[in-house]
């Protein structure tokens, strides 16, 4: 493991001497503990976006994808639904571990206990929610008081997300609204491959498309758009891969470009410039939309440290 990570390092490390040599110039990195500190957010992103495939290449126990046990995990469920061929739960679990997120102490117990409808001995799941998506919205708004207790937390990307129906865009909404942006095309599985069809089957342009449709999904901005679908990908749902960092609406992958790039976090680099940049960067270092966006996001946050951030 360790000799991987270095011989991993080394190679990336070369690769951006290549590209400043070839003169796309990154002067955030001109400094040594700077190259360095990117290096390992380079590294430590790559893990977390392999972490899904690793996953998959092990047992994963039915446990897993039952919300009544501790060990109840929303992407192991739907790296498991989606082995045994439901799509359509596979790619539910996606979005609420999307929405819901995973809180730093209590990790899913929120999306567990929604799912799982707080034991009651049913469980939300896409055939029930999918015909009767108010009936969900309903229940969240006559549990909230308990769902926001015990410790149960939204994830920090999605802390200032809602439950309460009394607010605009509480989760029932967002519930419903998704419901509605998939059944547009009847399933989770056709709203994909209706995506593939109309881009000729190029995996990019679909991400693209869904990403641009997927404004229809109330609260989901860049961050739960990009999260949602890249996390589709890895889990073998689609074969969707990330053409962009959508760096126009970005905040920490765009400072830490215009770190990169500029010199500095707020150095006057347009957002459609640093995208053909980082374009540029990833024909050389080859390691994807998804890595990029991470390790830029982390890297700026301590350019000459590395500081391992978890969202």
């Amino acid at each position: 493991m360790i000799q991987h990570k270095q011989t991993l390092k080394q190679s990336l490390s070369a690769k951006l001497d290549l590209i400043v040599n070839d003169a796309l110039y990154l002067p955030g990195i001109d400094a040594i503990e700077n190259k360095a500190t990117l290096l390992e957010q380079l590294i430590e992103s790559i893990r977390r976006v392999d972490y899904v495939a690793a996953v998959a290449s092990r047992h994963i126990s039915a446990n897993r994808s039952d919300p009544s046990s501790d060990y109840f995990d929303p992407i192991r469920a739907a790296v498991l639904k989606a082995q045994t061929g439901d799509i359509e739960e596979a790619s539910w679990l996606v979005f609420l571990a999307t929405h819901f997120g995973k809180a730093s102490r209590t990790g899913w117990l929120l999306t567990k206990d929604v799912y799982g409808a707080l034991g009651a001995g049913y469980n939300w799941t896409w055939p029930l929610v999918s015909t009767n998506p108010v009936a969900m919205s309903q229940w969240i708004a006559g549990n909230q008081a308990v769902l926001r207790s015990g410790g149960r937390k939204f994830g920090n990307h999605r802390k200032y997300e809602s439950l309460d129906p009394a607010k605009s865009n509480s989760t029932g909404e967002v519930i419903e609204s998704y419901v509605n942006w998939v059944m547009q095309h009847g399933s989770h599985a056709g709203l994909f491959s209706h995506a593939l069809m109309q881009s000729n089957g190029d995996p990019r342009l679909a991400f693209g498309m869904l990403y641009r449709s997927m404004g229809a999904v109330k609260r989901f901005g860049r961050t739960g758009k990009f999260d949602y679908l890249t996390m589709i990908a890895k889990v073998g749902i689609s074969t969707i891969v990330a053409d962009s960092t959508y760096m126009a609406e970005a905040t920490g992958p765009l400072r830490g470009a215009r770190l990169l790039f500029g010199g500095a976090t707020s150095a006057n680099l347009s957002a459609a410039v640093l995208e053909q940049k980082i374009q540029e960067l990833d024909s050389v270092l080859g390691v994807g939309m998804q890595v990029l966006e991470d390790a830029l996001c982390n890297w700026q946050k301590s350019p000459g440290r590395f500081v391992r951030f978890r969202g």
